[in-house]
């Protein structure tokens, strides 16, 4: 094989130029899951707290995942397979509502939610020690014996649902503390304990979590990636960076219903050639 027919035929993928080793990180095991979060408890701060209890109706606003702290433990009596503690931290935006002629007021609190996993991931007999640059205290060394790396990938949380309650529900609210970081962007510690009016959330998530560790993996290289695209000098007038801009028709036609497609609502989509749906 010439050397170089591997690298002027990549679109065959048939021939590589060489074969490189690589430190990566392998995925030994995953698992996706799908939660609907049922009557997660929202704390608030003091202010937003002295609001909730006055209110007369609540409705979910939005949901955002502000952090998920991790902890890894290996399942006793089988080797390889760990336990993945996951403790999620939602920030949380209700409305409340005060009387029928009253605007709704937002206020942002905290739910905390505990989920846990069983994954294989391996068993190591290295410690990994790596080179610092001159001048630089190196760092611990990896123990690839002790743990895998766990991640979690988390999508945009689906707000579904809130209500007010005057009393705690009968369910197990996880016993968590709030990390300092998360208090402070609120202004400072939230209401924990019990209060004359709690508000409760449904959120529905979607997760991806894996178990990793580095391994030195031997793949086909057909090239350097050599970037392709050049870059295009620019001018400091701003207006003629903006004559560079495209007008934006769509923004001033919007699109008519034979123009969406299979995108229409509806159960039956056929259209007459004019573009009027079949009713």
């Amino acid at each position: 094989m010439a050397e170089n027919e591997g690298v002027h035929a990549p679109e065959s993928r048939e021939y590589f130029k060489e074969a490189v080793c690589i430190d990566a990180l392998r995925v030994y095991d995953a698992a996706s899951d799908k939660d609907c979060i049922e009557d997660l408890r929202v704390l608030f701060p003091p202010t937003a707290q002295a609001a909730v209890n006055t209110a007369t109706g609540v409705r979910l606003k939005e949901a955002q995942v502000l952090n998920v702290y991790l902890d890894l433990q290996p399942i006793p009596f089988h080797r390889g397979f760990f336990s993945v503690d996951m403790t999620f931290f939602f920030d949380v935006t209700v409305e409340l509502f005060g009387g029928p002629a009253a605007c709704p007021t937002a206020v942002s609190g905290v739910s905390v939610f505990n989920k846990k996993v069983v994954l294989y991931g391996s068993e190591g007999n290295v410690q990994v020690f790596a080179s610092a640059p001159c001048g630089e205290t190196p760092a611990d060394p990896v123990d690839s014996r002790a743990l895998p790396r766990a991640t979690v990938q988390v999508a945009a949380p689906v707000a579904l649902s809130a209500r007010l309650c005057d009393r705690p529900l009968p369910t197990c609210e996880p016993y968590c503390r709030i990390p300092e970081e998360i208090c402070r962007r609120y202004g400072g510690p939230l209401e924990t304990g019990a209060q004359p009016t709690q508000v409760y959330v449904t959120l529905g998530l979607f997760t991806v979590v894996q178990l990793m560790r580095n391994v030195q993996m031997l793949i086909p290289a057909y090239d350097f990636c050599l970037p392709e695209k050049e870059s295009v000098p620019t001018s400091d007038n701003p207006c003629e960076l903006f004559r560079q801009i495209d007008f934006p028709t769509d923004a001033f036609f919007p699109p008519r219903a034979a123009d969406l497609g299979d995108s229409a609502p509806g159960p039956d989509r056929r259209r007459h050639p004019e573009g009027y749906p079949d009713f």
